[in-house]
């Protein structure tokens, strides 16, 4: 299957089971180096931070690595062809099931052990088999396939990747010996361990926010001149500082030195809640407005949910 450019600029955003961009377009554009480094990692170490709104005080008895960025385009297309080439994914349709409705969804599928099932009200119940993690033929995708070999699109390369299910962010990070973050452990990396004025940091760098710090609703970052006020991604690590053709950002590294803790793509984390099929997601998006970029806010949606504003960051343990 093959995706022309031509093709893609006209893109419909499609949401599974919640609010998400519904209109917009993916413009061949130039590609960004934004000099931060994708494969980068940053240690997070054991101790207390402040948790939550209230900001109280949370101790994470151990120390963890977590990626500095979120998972680009570029990285997952490599991911997806080499989990093709040693079987552990495979290409082709596979039935999503969505409440009391299943569809067929033509993307790359794996299998998945299941989920402790509660039998709670509202609570889904999810079987051993193979579940979708990347829909491949939807629009929305700046990942191109040709002769079942993907690649990203060269002007999104170093742009999060989206339109992810829980299940192939969750397969990602297994595939490299890696796990989605806790919302504990996401939180503690966005925000960091110390008080300022009495209280925890509400975003990365600080208790403001401006439209440079962050790509979000009608932050008037560049990208939106291109797209209108319903944004786009940004390149990972866009707020760093740097000016670019003209726009001057200002760096919103987190005390750790991550990047885009806050918007560009709300970022799945791990864990099976008992009593519900939800999965969380932290961070905000180009599409949220900047109070949904606070670290303690998150968002739920069901693991087979993808997004254009949806992506992912992986977190490994320390020896």
């Amino acid at each position: 299957m093959k995706r022309s450019l031509l093709y893609i600029v006209f893109l419909l955003l499609v949401s599974a089971c919640s609010a998400a961009p519904d209109t917009g377009a993916v413009t061949v554009l130039e590609y960004i180096d934004t000099g931060v480094d994708p494969e980068s990692w940053a240690t997070v170490p054991a101790g207390e931070f402040p948790g939550g709104q209230q900001n109280h005080m949370v101790n994470l008895e151990y120390a963890y690595r977590i990626m500095v960025t979120d998972v680009t385009n570029a990285q997952y297309a490599r991911y997806l062809n080499e989990a093709l080439a040693d079987g552990s994914a495979s290409l082709g349709e596979v039935v999503v099931h969505e409440g009391e409705t299943t569809r067929m969804v033509y993307g790359v599928y794996g299998y998945y052990p299941g989920d402790p099932f509660d039998g709670y009200e509202h609570e889904e119940k999810i079987e051993a088999g193979d579940v979708l993690f990347f829909p491949v033929e939807d629009p929305a995708v700046r990942i191109t396939a040709e002769n079942s070999a993907f690649a990203s699109l060269p002007e999104y390369a170093n742009h999060p990747v989206t339109m992810v299910t829980w299940f192939g962010a969750q397969a990602y990070c297994e595939y490299y010996g890696w796990r989605l973050p806790l919302e504990l452990e996401w939180e503690k990396a966005a925000r960091g361990s110390e008080l300022v004025d009495g209280r925890g940091l509400a975003y990365p760098w600080g208790n403001t926010i401006e439209g440079e710090n962050a790509n979000f609703y009608s932050s008037f970052d560049l990208f939106e001149k291109i797209f209108g006020k319903l944004g786009n991604t940004t390149p990972v690590g866009y707020y760093n500082g740097r000016t670019y053709d003209g726009y001057a950002t200002l760096d919103q590294a987190s005390p750790y030195g991550l990047y885009d803790m806050a918007g560009n793509v709300w970022q799945w984390t791990g864990g099976d809640y008992p009593r519900q099929h939800y999965r969380y997601l932290r961070g905000g998006s180009f599409y949220s407005y900047e109070v949904d970029l606070r670290v303690w806010k998150n968002n739920s949606a069901s693991p087979v949910y993808y997004a254009p504003d949806a992506g992912f960051r992986c977190v490994r343990d320390v020896p």
